[in-house]
């Protein structure tokens, strides 16, 4: 019996576990829209932008490992689509996004719409095919999502729109849907070089990231034999709890004190499942060993003694067992002590009672209504330093835009995890420029009844840009933005908005939209204040000092209450 190509697609997507598609409908993907309609299983997602479909496909690949779909029509659909693809491009999330083009007499003809989307596409996928015939279809689709889970990346294919019209016979394909893992072991003589490292070392340090997802038992077990602290990359937030006592916190411009001490002493860095690219930020002249199931990203940002290519878990059981263990751990309770004294220092700042309201009080308010398991979607900016530094993490899971770094990220990230996870608590915490990007796309939650919880905060600035602008010796230039109630923009779309002006609402207020069961924006007008790294370098500091002198000539006025805490966070 024949069926409509794009029947058989949507059969094939339901094989490969996909349950929902994010998009638009339009002209050159209609085709394939009538079929999806037609199936209950396989849901439709409509948002309002397809930037948004594309960065909420990435999210639910990084936040469930599986497979996230997008689709669009050609030309201006597809362009939208490509700032979420680099997310997962940038973040190793398996992304399939279907493409519609002109019609395939149309093809090359300058039809209305019609770009090179090939061309376009070829930076950012790791497959990107179109289809000249119906019949290549089925087995093109299952070559892009294999190729996907292969190599953690987009595959794009795209389909002229008439195909998914025509009719063809289900079986006789070429391939099949499935994807099997390979289950790689390091060399022996790899892990008797890592063996040998750890023995020798005194002061060893593990950096560990989101590839140790599922290996957190070994990871802990590992770093109890060794006597090692942890410090987490942004992506590895909620590996291990924030107040375990032999987590550091974050490294690198959004990290610790403990974490950039730990660093500068260690004789021995342990890299795991992570591709920290900062390198500025990690030790001169250490050796190092590096834990990756990508042979090809072991001594990618740091020349390591010894690579292990394989998985975090299995590698770090057989490496623990093979360990003597150290009775000495002077090193790592001297973090301990420094780590101490740094959460002391941060739960001072964040129970401080006063308006104008600080990031860290608007955090200290979201930990005392976060729920165990709950998902945290941060947008990029200072509102990620505020996050990661002063929101405590148990068993929560975290989503961000790392190595893209997008802003506008943290909606349509919180949209994909309350689908998701519809049992579930989702926040998205945003800066008020970056919710600016991407807030059309709150009637989206508003549509699909998604209670997730929004908090801006509100300083009418795009602040990171304003502190790096000071961080260089610069005068601060169009970083202002515009005053916005994105509590009123919230009930314009349907859902709750609440407006927080003063600390003593705050609380209340705060309490009264996670206890909704409807979406919410939280809209909470903070100071303006530089989210100072935890180690201030030399340079940095001059830099800012050049600042201040500018400022006062420029203006007659000293912005000195940033430059005591960094004078304070120099030592």
């Amino acid at each position: 019996m024949s069926k409509r190509t794009g029947e058989i697609m949507t059969r094939q997507l339901l094989d490969w576990g996909v349950k929902h598609i994010y998009g638009l409908p339009g002209d050159s993907i209609n085709e394939l829209i009538d079929d999806i309609r037609k199936e209950d299983e396989l849901g439709f997602i409509q948002v309002r932008h397809e930037e948004t479909g594309s960065l909420a496909a990435s999210a639910e690949a990084k936040l469930t490992g599986n497979l996230g779909v997008c689709l669009s029509i050609t030309g201006p659909g597809a362009i939208h689509l490509l700032n979420g693809l680099y997310d997962a491009r940038g973040d190793h999330a398996p992304v399939l996004a279907i493409v519609g083009q002109v019609t395939s007499t149309s093809v090359g003809t300058d039809a209305f719409q019609e770009i090179n989307l090939e061309r376009m596409f070829e930076d950012v996928a790791v497959f990107n095919k179109r289809a000249e015939s119906a019949e290549q279809i089925p087995d093109l689709l299952n070559r892009a999502i294999r190729t996907a889970y292969t190599e953690k990346g987009v595959s794009v294919l795209i389909v002229p729109d008439d195909l998914f019209a025509e009719k063809q016979k289900e079986e006789g394909h070429l391939t099949a849907p499935g994807y099997f893992r390979p289950n790689m072991a390091p060399a022996q003589e790899d892990m008797n070089e890592a063996r040998k490292l750890i023995e020798q070392a005194e002061k060893p340090v593990i950096l560990a990231g989101k590839g140790a997802r599922g290996a957190q038992e070994e990871l802990l077990s590992f770093a109890e034999k060794v006597s090692s602290p942890i410090i987490l990359s942004l992506h590895g937030k909620g590996l291990i709890p924030d107040n375990h006592p032999y987590c550091l916190g974050h490294h690198g411009q959004i990290g610790t004190k403990p974490a950039y001490h730990a660093m500068k002493e260690t004789d021995l860095l342990i890299l795991i499942g992570t591709q920290f690219p900062y390198p500025e930020f990690l030790p001169e002249g250490v050796p190092g060993i590096q834990i990756d199931n990508k042979p090809e990203n072991i001594g990618k940002y740091y020349p390591v003694t010894a690579g292990l290519a394989g998985d975090a878990k299995d590698t770090l059981h057989n490496l623990t067992s093979s360990l003597t263990g150290t009775k000495d751990t002077s090193y790592l309770k001297k973090q301990q002590e420094r780590m101490n004294e740094w959460r002391i220092a941060l739960q001072k700042e964040k129970r401080e009672e006063k308006t104008p309201i600080q990031a860290p009080q608007v955090m200290y308010q979201i930990e005392k209504n976060m729920k165990p398991g709950a998902v945290v979607s941060t947008d990029v900016g200072n509102v990620t330093v505020w996050t990661s530094r002063f929101l405590p993490f148990i068993d929560q899971k975290f989503l961000i835009s790392g190595q893209l770094a997008t802003m506008g990220a943290g909606l349509p990230g919180a949209i994909a995890s309350q689908i998701t996870h519809p049992d579930k608590q989702v926040l998205a915490i945003c800066g008020d420029g970056g919710f600016s990007m991407a807030m059309q796309d709150f009637v989206t939650a508003v549509k699909y009844q998604l209670p997730i919880k929004v908090i801006v905060l509100n300083n009418e600035k795009i602040g990171m840009i304003k502190y790096e602008q000071q961080q260089m010796g610069h005068l601060n230039a169009e970083t202002d933005l515009g005053s916005m109630n994105f509590a009123k923009f919230a009930e314009s779309c349907g859902g709750e908005g609440y407006r927080i002006e003063t600390f003593e609402e705050m609380e209340t207020k705060m309490q009264q939209a996670f206890i909704s069961d409807k979406p919410a924006v939280i809209d909470v007008c903070i100071e303006d204040m530089a989210p100072l790294p935890g180690h201030i370098d030399y340079a940095s500091a001059v830099n800012y000092s050049q600042y201040i002198i500018k400022n006062f000539f420029e203006t007659g006025t000293m912005d000195l209450p940033d430059m005591k805490k960094a004078v304070k966070r120099m030592f």
